[in-house]
């Protein structure tokens, strides 16, 4: 777990030295020790039993987000801020993303991810979908409980979950070419993720 520790603070100062923080030092110092007491706490051990899920991951991001609204950031300034630490690992999954746009089948990648990952997450139970329905170039579905969602809540910071479903509409932003995709709500400040993703070949 050392090396986990340590992995995620030195992704931590490259993204308060992007952002030019002062005292990073002391910031990272403190983001270290915070990490390390979450991931020996009581809400890890309970927390860390979804193989769909990279639960050290969450908590790093849950550690930096508690560590950055303790020197004052709003949700946004916050949530900037997080995005700069893991910038190598947003341009590379950018790059791998517009490969994916250029092939014609795209929006068939996208659909079996998706059926495939309903799969692993109702599997596990780390997410509950009320629907998850797959039609002639549409999957659409509602979810009522997310385990991304409840880790955040556990620490008081909910709405900062919004890093995590943001994700999704990042990926098919750079699927633009053949996927279609509508987010009417997600969990991070509602009570339902309700998304479709389309064919544009069918649905435009």
């Amino acid at each position: 777990m050392d090396k986990v520790i340590e992995r995620y603070t030195r992704t931590y100062r490259r993204g308060l030295e992007a952002r030019e923080f002062e005292d990073v030092d002391g910031m990272v110092t403190a983001y270290r020790e915070r990490l390390r007491q979450m991931y020996a706490s009581e809400a890890f051990g309970e927390h860390d039993a979804y193989p769909s899920m990279s639960v050290e991951h969450v908590y790093a991001v849950i550690a930096m987000c508690l560590e950055l609204r303790e020197r004052g950031l709003v949700d946004e300034q916050v949530i900037d801020t997080v995005n700069a630490c893991f910038a190598a690992r947003r341009r590379f999954f950018d790059v791998l993303v517009r490969v994916i746009d250029l092939l014609p089948m795209s929006y068939r990648i996208a659909e079996r991810w998706n059926v495939g990952d309903h799969a692993k997450r109702v599997a596990d139970g780390s997410i509950t979908y009320d629907s998850f329905e797959v039609g002639d170039g549409k999957v659409e579905y509602r979810i009522s409980h997310c385990m991304y969602v409840e880790m955040f809540e556990r620490y008081g910071i909910r709405g900062l979950c919004k890093i995590f479903c943001m994700t999704d509409e990042r990926a098919y932003a750079g699927l633009a070419r053949h996927v279609r995709f509508v987010r009417h709500s997600d969990l991070s400040d509602g009570d339902c993720c309700h998304d479709e993703i389309m064919d544009r070949r069918i649905f435009g």
